[in-house]
């Protein structure tokens, strides 16, 4: 294929778009010079990038009759056998549909996407499969991650396996309700907002939000990448912790890492107890506008059941997290615009692993916007909006402003070793009609994730735990912990599983 040169028009254009003026001369010494620039585009286009092997074969995929589909949580069903032994062996897990699964269909929930074939695996697949885990398919997830409820994908809604008729939360949607409905051992989910989290508790699942950064992200299709977190979604805290040990670690691939990012014996905290252990229980996690009395109530008895066990409990405030996810809205509205919509996903300016493949598949989406989900075409009309009423600002000051945040959230942290809060402010809500109101639609999506969100863009590891039931519908409480410090949220969330019974709580 050609290197492409813009006739006089083209050059025309495209200045004019950047308010440049060109003279006839100008006009001329552009298109001289452009012969140089083909050049080296041409001496590009010749040169061979060597991508991730892929290490186990492919087996056959197919899509799902409605039959085996009664959530509409799978997107395509496969097998893909892992090695012979590992710590994961004899275990089968579904895949959020963001996540490349090498000669598996990939369409993250998107009807523009729709067709398009990776040609490699994500670290992670590669790291479950040399644990001896094998891929049992890949799961229906929301319209390009952008949504905390499950109606926006462009399959149709996934329902909740403990309720029919109401979400499965989002946008890692179909990966909890697979969980959830033991169709799989465990799931991967993707988080920037609550993605892992939220359907987690809507779902009765325990999932983590690991530290930004100790899971790689490489061959996955971010959102943003300074709040991009991929982790495990399971229905025991053993599984999670087994699943983090076998994905976490650098891979050499991924920026969002450093020197820190290292995997450790998380099953090894499983049997120490809460004893002796120090839990900040956050106010202002509580009592936001929208939560539910008995969600609040039901996350202060999984507090007071800690104190029982043994653990320091205290009531701390923390005001800035009232703030937090306003903060995250500024940042990720804007920062998604860019990176994921005009960036073609993997936008610029960052080393790492880029998929080109996946970037051509999604640049798709210019000629067929009004395909796109209601809540991602709101979101980059206003981040699009935002980024030019403030040249960028807004943005900046959001980034900025995330290091008092983190570090408010840090002085607590250095007197206790967990912060409890809900995860969310409500239990699983109803799905919204076909025919929903355009305001009811941005609400299911986006209504959920005031505690959930500001953890994503200061990347403290955020763990999901199922504390008790109401109406047939689980409610959550969120443990977080310093950086890189999972295994303490493993220790806590252990201790109080082996103890209460959420489903009775």
């Amino acid at each position: 294929m050609p290197v492409p040169t813009p006739n006089q028009e083209q050059i025309i254009q495209i200045a004019g778009e950047f308010g440049i003026t060109l003279s006839e001369s100008q006009l001329q010494a552009y298109r001289q010079q452009f012969e140089a620039v083909a050049h080296t585009y041409e001496v590009l286009d010749q040169l061979q990038v060597d991508l991730p092997p892929v290490k186990y074969a492919r087996g056959t995929w197919r899509f799902p009759s409605a039959a085996e589909n009664q959530f509409n949580a799978w997107y395509v069903k496969t097998d893909i056998k892992g090695a012979a032994g590992g710590k994961l062996k004899g275990k089968r897990f579904a895949v959020k549909d963001n996540i490349a699964v090498a000669e598996v269909p990939m369409m993250n929930g998107s009807s523009v996407l729709e067709g398009y074939v990776p040609e490699v695996d994500a670290t992670v697949i590669t790291r479950l499969l040399d644990a001896g885990a094998s891929v049992a398919g890949k799961a229906h997830c929301e319209y390009y991650c952008l949504s905390g409820g499950s109606h926006t994908g462009a399959k149709g809604v996934v329902h909740n396996p403990l309720k029919h008729g109401y979400s499965a939360g989002g946008s890692s949607s179909g990966s909890a309700a697979l969980v959830a409905a033991g169709e799989v051992d465990f799931a991967l989910g993707a988080d920037q907002g609550g993605s892992i989290r939220t359907p987690s508790s809507f779902c009765g699942l325990v999932g983590l939000k690991p530290t930004w950064g100790l899971v790689p992200y490489t061959g996955i299709m971010p959102i943003e990448s300074s709040v991009d977190h991929v982790g495990p979604m399971t229905r025991t805290v053993a599984d999670n912790a087994l699943v983090l040990e076998a994905i976490a670690g650098p891979d050499g691939l991924d920026p969002r890492q450093n020197a820190l990012a290292q995997a450790q014996p998380y099953t090894d905290v499983l049997e120490r107890g809460v004893r002796g252990m120090r839990v900040a229980v956050i106010t202002e996690g509580f009592g936001w506008d929208n939560s539910e009395p008995e969600v609040d109530a039901k996350v202060r008895a999984a507090a007071a059941a800690l104190r029982r066990l043994g653990a320091t409990v205290d009531e701390v405030s923390i005001p800035m997290h009232r703030v937090g996810t306003h903060i995250w809205g500024a940042l990720i509205t804007e920062g998604s615009t860019q990176q994921m919509m005009k960036g073609n996903g993997f936008g610029f300016n960052w080393k790492g692993l880029y998929l080109p493949s996946m970037m051509q598949a999604h640049a798709r989406w210019r000629e067929r916007a009004d395909d796109l989900s209601e809540t991602l075409k709101f979101s980059m009309v206003a981040g699009e909006f935002m980024t030019r009423a403030g040249g960028g600002t807004y943005y900046a000051k959001a980034q900025n402003l995330v290091r008092p945040l983190r570090a408010a959230y840090d002085q607590v942290l250095a007197d206790y070793d967990v912060l409890l809060m809900p995860t969310l402010p409500m239990k699983a809500t109803p799905l919204p009609p076909d025919d929903a109101p355009l305001p009811l639609v941005f609400q299911r999506a986006w209504e959920m994730m005031a505690n959930t969100s500001p953890f994503d863009i200061t990347g403290h590891p955020a763990l999901q735990v199922p504390c008790g039931m109401v109406d047939g519908l689980p409610i959550g409480m969120m443990l977080i912990a310093g950086h890189f410090e999972e295994s303490r949220l493993y220790q806590l969330a252990a201790g109080f599983e082996k103890e209460v019974d959420w489903r009775q709580a």
